[in-house]
């Protein structure tokens, strides 16, 4: 209701002001008063506000992959998987805290941000793609070439579409058991942490004129020096 209020008295003071229906939910616990996020409350909240931007004719910006867990684990990955879905199934058009949130957006994680990432590049394929119902999705000159008792992986549908079929997640194991252990029985958590490693070894900073960047680091520094310490 206050962001409609908002809206309103935005359009009064300059009509036709682009606008961006804001919106952020969560419950919370009874027993302590702290927020709680990927419940299923705030999930059908996402819904709701959603239908009301699209009512509205306004882009939505809501939820995210938030969650109240202090590290990156199963309790972190419902949480977030649970909010970023009916994020993504709301039709927000903007999303803040897509990656990286923990302990209820208190701080952040290196394998938190990688991992979140990967689950977006599911969504945006969602998003992006939807479900094709062509002739060529449906494969119809793979049947028509394949015989009774004969199998697909070698037709020329598939031999045209197996790189691009299915959603190849980075971080995600689907190994047998043999081959994890053989290959060091690492979890999310420690595959996470060897990616943004990895990326991080990788990087290559674009380039910069030297004195611009001899400047800002002084402006950095200036202002570290001025503002004083704080909890956090």
């Amino acid at each position: 209701a206050e962001a409609m209020m908002v809206c309103a008295y935005a359009q009064l003071v300059r009509k036709g002001a682009p606008f961006v229906l804001g919106n952020f939910l969560s419950s919370m616990s009874l027993k302590s008063g702290a927020p709680t996020f990927g419940m299923p409350e705030p999930v059908m909240s996402n819904y709701a506000i959603g239908q009301l931007a699209r009512r509205l004719g306004l882009p939505l910006r809501c939820g995210g992959s938030l969650t109240a867990s202090k590290i990156e684990d199963a309790q972190a990955a419902y949480e977030s998987a649970d909010s970023m879905h009916s994020t993504m199934l709301a039709g927000a058009h903007f999303v803040l805290h897509a990656a990286g949130w923990l302990e209820g957006g208190l701080c952040t994680g290196f394998e938190k941000l990688v991992m979140d990432a990967d689950r977006l590049g599911a969504y945006q394929k969602v998003l992006d793609k939807g479900l094709d119902v062509s002739d060529e999705a449906f494969a119809k000159d793979a049947y028509g070439e394949v015989g009774p008792g004969g199998h697909f992986l070698g037709s020329a549908h598939t031999i045209r579409h197996y790189q691009n079929a299915f959603y190849e997640p980075r971080l995600s194991d689907s190994e047998n058991v043999e081959s994890w252990e053989e290959g060091g029985a690492h979890d999310m958590r420690s595959r996470a942490t060897k990616r943004w490693q990895q990326m991080l070894k990788d990087y290559e900073p674009p380039a910069i004129d030297p004195s611009l960047k001899e400047e800002l680091e002084s402006f950095v520094s200036t202002r570290k020096a001025q503002l004083p310490d704080a909890w956090y």
